[in-house]
């Protein structure tokens, strides 16, 4: 199981680097989300202090988001998934090890350029930490949340509106979390509470996730 881990992330790697544009998107679109809010709110400092946790957690959503539709789509046009499904290995493996490649390449990302784009929504540097934290907390769980609503919608075409409106209410518990831990940060508060939570989350995320995501795969192939 352990060299069927192995090949899988390293397939998943080298089908990534072929198609620069899907690593660039959810990027791309993270950035100009941020961006577009001081342009329309103003450049008040107060104002973009008071807005930019909510900010920074929705561009982190919708950026996750929108690199969903596609993560089983292209292994379930050329036959990849039925392949998954009647191997002998555990499918909910596999499919956290889909799930992990996708977080390395759309979430880790986004925790990484999300300072930047804080300062520029003048959040103090102290709270830049706690940002970082709960990204780092929270976007794993949007990931495996949306690979299940991915998983249920494989098989559909045009299913992209269908899996927002499906992933979408799931997610209201880690942005409340996550935009909760930064304005406490802001304040002065305790985050601990926060983080604990979200941490929670995570590792519930971790496990129960993979097996919704493989029932997801089972129904969406065999019809």
């Amino acid at each position: 199981m352990r060299q069927v881990i192995w090949l899988l992330f390293r397939r998943e790697w080298l089908l990534a680097w072929r198609r620069p544009g899907d690593l660039l998107n959810p990027l791309v679109f993270f950035a100009i989300v941020i961006s577009l809010f001081p342009l329309a709110v103003g450049p008040e400092p107060g104002m973009l202090q008071i807005m930019a946790p909510g900010v920074v957690w929705v561009a982190a959503l919708l950026a996750t988001l929108l690199s969903l539709d596609g993560m089983f789509r292209s292994d379930y046009e050329d036959g990849s998934l039925e392949q998954w499904v009647v191997s002998p290995h555990p499918l909910s493996m596999m499919v956290l090890v889909k799930v992990l490649h996708h977080w390395l390449l759309s979430g880790l990302p986004l925790v990484l350029l999300a300072p930047l784009f804080a300062l520029m929504l003048a959040l103090p540097l102290n709270v830049l930490p706690v940002l970082c934290l709960s990204l780092l907390l929270g976007t794993p769980v949007l990931s495996l949340l949306g690979a299940v609503g991915a998983a249920l919608t494989v098989g559909l075409k045009g299913g992209g509106v269908l899996l927002a409106l499906l992933i979408l209410p799931l997610y209201i518990p880690v942005l409340v979390l996550g935009t909760g831990a930064v304005e406490a940060a802001t304040q002065g508060l305790p985050v601990a509470g926060y983080l604990l939570w979200m941490g929670c989350l995570s590792m519930l995320a971790i496990s129960l996730a993979p097996l919704g995501i493989a029932a997801g795969l089972r129904i969406g192939v065999s019809e």
